[in-house]
């Protein structure tokens, strides 16, 4: 049982900090212009992705433009990459903490 806590507190670890940072960046930012923009864009994306793809995963569902199966594959990579990314966050908090 302990086991399966972890596994989902990392999950929304890392999902947390997807939406945290696809939130900061879709204020702050425009769309790319410069090859350092587009760069800056694609290190944001490798934390922000969850969120990202599970609003256009959500949106093309609803629009019925993507299968059922298909939502559900991108249901469990955006956990799955929130898993990992939750992983790196609770391995800092770890670190930091000196358990």
């Amino acid at each position: 049982m302990h086991n399966v806590i972890v596994l989902l507190f990392t999950i929304a670890a890392g999902m947390t900090a997807s939406g945290i940072f696809s939130s900061l960046y879709r204020m702050i930012a425009s769309e790319p212009q410069t090859w350092i923009g587009t760069c800056l864009h694609y290190v944001v994306m490798v934390i922000a992705g969850p969120v990202v793809l599970i609003s256009n995963s959500t949106k093309s569902f609803r629009e019925k433009r993507c299968s059922k199966p298909a939502y559900a594959l991108a249901w469990a990579l955006s956990a799955y990459w929130s898993f990992i990314t939750g992983v790196l966050i609770v391995s800092v908090a770890v670190i930091i903490r000196g358990a």
